[in-house]
Formats: structure tokens, C-alpha cells, sequence
């Protein structure tokens, strides 16, 4: 029984396992805000604003947000809220990406929605903290970049 628990600990602080858990975490966080990004388009395009995005980023309390508020800010996000979770997944730029979500996430926290830190926020910015001190895993187009051009020819 002590065998089997060690391997299981052996397993779960192993490489793999922890690639994999970072695949599920950049998933996670990717996922949040590509479902938001899909809320600001038209139906069924595919980044086309819709009005009610303008408007709302013209409204309080998006109009708190200094320099990206009204239109300028309503493109920016929706853009934003496509590209990174796109990186995040196929695991390009990982710790840019997730350092990019992350300060979307404090400047809604801090100006946009302040009481959703516990409810909410909090969790981005632990998923995004995770990618960027870990990496994104060896499941990655980071990790295969690495490899490549850590190789010497022969």
C-alpha cells in the first residue's frame, strides 16, 4: 500500500502530470475570456462588433476605464479577448499572453466590476499567475519552439 502511494505521489509531482495540469489551467483561462469575446461580435461572424458592445463600453461602469473606454476600448477587448485565448490554448506565448489577461482582469477588478473580487476575479488572476511563474507545459508550441532552437546542428 506505501509502494502505491508513493508512485502515486511519484506520478502526480512527475513532468508529465504537470504538463497537464498547465494544459487544463491555459484551457481554463483561455476559455473565460474567449466566451466573453463571443458575447461582443455579431452572430455568426467572426469579429465583427456588435452595436451593444459600443454602447456598453460607452456606459458606466465602463466609462471608469482611463484611455479604453467607449469605442477604442470595445475594440481592444474584443480583439484582446480573441488573440490570447487562442496563444493560451495552442500554448504560443503563454506568459505574455497570460500576463496580458491577467491586467484585463485588474483593470476590470480595479474599474469596471470591484466587488467581483472574491466571487470571480480572484480566480482569473490565480490561473494566470499559475501560467505565468509555471510556463505553459510541455504541451506547447512554446516548449517545441525551445526545443527546436536549443538544438545545435550536426
Amino acid at each position: 500500500m506505501i509502494k502505491l502511494i508513493n508512485q502515486a505521489i511519484a506520478f502526480a509531482s512527475s513532468r508529465v502530470f504537470e504538463s497537464i495540469t498547465l494544459l487544463f489551467v491555459r484551457i481554463s483561462l483561455a476559455g473565460i475570456f474567449w466566451r466573453s469575446a463571443r458575447t461582443k461580435v455579431e452572430d455568426g461572424s467572426l469579429l465583427t462588433i456588435n452595436e451593444n458592445t459600443i454602447y456598453q463600453f460607452g456606459d458606466e461602469p465602463f466609462n471608469n476605464v482611463p484611455v479604453l473606454n467607449g469605442e477604442l476600448g470595445a475594440y481592444v477587448t474584443m480583439y484582446a479577448e480573441h488573440l490570447f485565448p487562442i496563444l493560451l490554448v495552442v500554448g504560443l506565448a503563454s506568459r505574455l499572453s497570460a500576463a496580458a489577461l491577467l491586467g484585463m482582469t485588474l483593470v476590470i477588478q480595479i474599474f469596471v466590476f470591484p466587488e467581483a473580487w472574491w466571487s470571480v476575479h480572484m480566480i482569473w488572476v490565480a490561473l494566470a499567475l499559475v501560467i505565468i511563474t509555471r510556463g505553459p507545459g510541455m504541451f506547447s508550441l512554446d516548449q517545441f519552439l525551445a526545443g527546436k532552437l536549443n538544438k545545435t546542428p550536426a
